[in-house]
């Protein structure tokens, strides 16, 4: 069985969970210690289970509980070595280097890596799969590229950002220079290129769709909640919205 959920997703922190048999995969960590097990035992997931920390990128509300967890519970962390020298000043248990152009198998998951356009040192996001069926990653990133088109392809279940929306975010009161961050190539997707990746994609084997990392300021649930529905031309009870308190509870990928 192939499964997926989300401790939280959004601005003040973020972590999802991907699993397959015995194999565990916690994919960031931006929340406190206490924080993380109070979500984790929230979803039936005692921290000692997992098998695995993956990180994104260094930016706090991904990276910033990991090296603790990590240290606390014993459990090997994986990241890219642009990702390992950003965090430089925070310790693992164990550590893993991941080459973005390689797939890697930890235990009962194959994980394909891949780069993305955002502004950190060595960005990645991820394609899960048990042999049979692929859960995709996408959040934190300002543009989609043919290689992100080409690995979200024929997916069972996508995890995508639906940050902002285009028209909030001009006319709300974040800074010219936050604008323009949030905005730019190497910031994060709005609803409109949500949308517009989908409708680039096989999206026939779905059976989940979720809308991920919404801003709190500058978007609207109804709003990512429509455009993933234009992008793949369904209002079908599959596509949902993980949020910053709750996240996502556990979806089964059959």
């Amino acid at each position: 069985m192939l499964r997926f959920a989300s401790l939280g997703s959004g601005s003040k922190g973020n972590a999802t969970l991907i699993e397959s048999g015995a194999t565990r995969i916690l994919v960031d960590c931006g929340f406190s210690l206490a924080e993380t097990e109070m979500r984790l035992h929230r979803l039936g997931c005692p921290p000692q289970s997992l098998t695995a920390i993956l990180v994104t990128h260094e930016h706090g509300d991904h990276a910033s509980g990991v090296g603790r967890l990590s240290r606390r519970y014993n459990i090997p962390v994986w990241l890219t070595v642009g990702t390992y020298h950003a965090m430089r000043d925070i310790r693992f248990v164990q550590t893993h280097y991941i080459n973005v152009h390689q797939s890697l198998p930890i235990h009962d998951l194959l994980v394909s890596p891949f780069p993305v356009p955002h502004d950190a040192r060595e960005p990645c996001q991820f394609v899960f799969s048990d042999g049979n069926r692929r859960v995709g990653l996408l959040t934190d990133v300002g543009s989609h590229t043919p290689l992100i088109t080409q690995m979200l392809q024929s997916l069972d279940a996508l995890l995508l950002e639906c940050n902002y929306d285009a028209q909030m975010l001009a006319d709300g009161a974040y800074p010219p220079s936050l604008k323009s961050r949030v905005a730019g190539r190497y910031g994060h997707l709005d609803n409109r290129q949500s949308s517009d990746l989908l409708k680039q994609l096989d999206v026939s084997r779905l059976q989940h769709l979720v809308g991920m990392h919404l801003s709190e300021n500058n978007n609207l649930p109804s709003h990512a909640y429509q455009a993933l529905c234009l992008g793949v031309d369904s209002s079908e009870k599959w596509i949902q919205l993980a949020n910053q308190q709750d996240g996502i509870g556990w979806r089964e990928v059959r």
